[in-house]
């Protein structure tokens, strides 16, 4: 069997490093071809030197340099810059890439990774939810395979398989809750990022972390999946599940319910993703029931966590609303961890970026690259008049 040649697009993020020891557990099926960051030049060269990839690309043009020193006599091609993160996507020698860029910036890497015919393991939430339209449009016309990497998503996918999406009648999310799960607003005015990075169930990085806490990801990840499963907004729905071990449901049009289940570890769906159709053999730790002696369900709090009803408004909306909604979130979540504004300062920032930047009801693919630019400017200047 020939090795299956990946591209990790944000190897040096949570999902990329997993993905990495995922690869590095199966070296019969697996082999690297590209890796990439966008700062984080040391570790990204730690990773070269391992994996021994065809290429690297640093976003960072400032640390070109210190990545070429030392790769570049080790046969390792080595390039910098946004427009080389787009070239390297184009390539022909990638059977996979997994799109693991943080946000907005993951767009244009995955669609030129489309374009070429190379399927796509999806960890980027952001590229469906601000131009998915677009971008589900030229998969289906390029027959370009998009394996969901998010658990949930990841989840709907397994439960699907095999089953006709007319018989489909809808799909239901489950949410950890997170941190404050049933804190009040007299509460959440007081947290600070220290707190808000203390995920209950997951590993993840900063800013899906902070997304958890606002239940912003939820919102964002009801907009994949209309996406993803070419659903209704009116299809998709919403369950707190605290222990995180059903990952998400699919409901049919008998009652019938399937979920899929496992410990909450993102090893999993990306294993999934990256072997598909295949099902991988791994020592991963198994779930077992005699460790739970409940598994509990609740109804999300939107009154308190504006941020799911935002998302939600969005998805129904349509046009570029996920756009403008997704770029301020972008830039406040940012702002947060970096202390300058309050948790509950982040919802009102995106909602008046959103009634600020003009709706477009069909957007085109530049329309959606300027509202992201203009919503990014306008919460910029928002945060920048707070005082904490």
């Amino acid at each position: 069997m020939n090795k299956r040649k990946i591209a990790i697009f944000g190897s040096t993020g949570s999902i990329g490093i997993q993905a990495l020891d995922v690869i590095a557990a199966h070296p019969d099926r697996f082999c690297v071809e590209v890796l990439t960051a966008q700062n984080n030049a040391d570790l990204l060269i730690e990773q070269a030197l391992k994996f021994k990839p065809n290429a690297v690309v640093i976003g960072n043009e400032e640390k070109y340099k210190q990545v070429k020193d030392v790769l570049f006599d080790k046969g390792i091609k080595v390039f910098a810059g946004a427009k080389s993160m787009v070239e390297v996507a184009a390539w022909n020698s990638i059977d996979m890439m997994l799109a693991a860029i943080m946000g907005f910036a993951g767009l244009a890497p995955t669609m030129a990774a489309i374009e070429q015919g190379t399927a796509i393991a999806l960890a980027n939430k952001e590229t469906l939810v601000c131009a998915g339209d677009i971008v589900m449009a030229a998969a289906a016309r390029r027959n370009v395979p998009i394996i969901p990497v998010d658990s949930e998503h990841s989840a709907i996918f397994q439960c699907l398989l095999g089953e006709p999406l007319s018989k489909l009648e809808k799909v239901i999310l489950t949410a950890s809750g997170g941190p404050f799960l049933g804190k009040k607003p007299n509460f959440l005015i007081n947290v600070k990022k220290d707190h808000a990075l203390q995920h209950p169930n997951w590993s993840m990085g900063a800013k899906i972390t902070i997304d958890s806490a606002t239940l912003m990801n939820k919102g964002l990840e009801m907009i994949e999946a209309k996406w993803l499963f070419g659903l209704k907004p009116e299809d998709i729905e919403v369950v707190i599940h605290p222990q995180s071990i059903i990952h998400s449901m699919v409901q049919f049009v008998d009652g019938s319910l399937k979920a899929q289940m496992g410990l909450p570890d993102m090893k999993l769906p990306i294993q999934y993703a990256l072997g598909f159709p295949d099902r991988l053999q791994n020592d991963f730790p198994r779930f077992s029931f005699r460790n739970y002696s409940s598994l509990t369900f609740e109804q999300p709090d939107t009154k308190t966590f504006r941020n799911l009803a935002i998302a939600i408004e969005a998805m129904y909306k349509g046009g570029n609303a996920a756009c403008v909604m997704n770029a301020a979130n972008e830039e406040v979540v940012n702002a947060f961890l970096k202390n300058r504004i309050g948790f509950l300062q982040m919802t009102e920032v995106i909602e008046e970026t959103m009634a600020k930047i003009p709706f477009v009801e069909t957007p085109s693919l530049n329309d959606y690259y300027e509202c992201d630019t203009a919503a990014r400017e306008h919460a910029s200047s928002l945060i920048n008049s707070i005082v904490i």
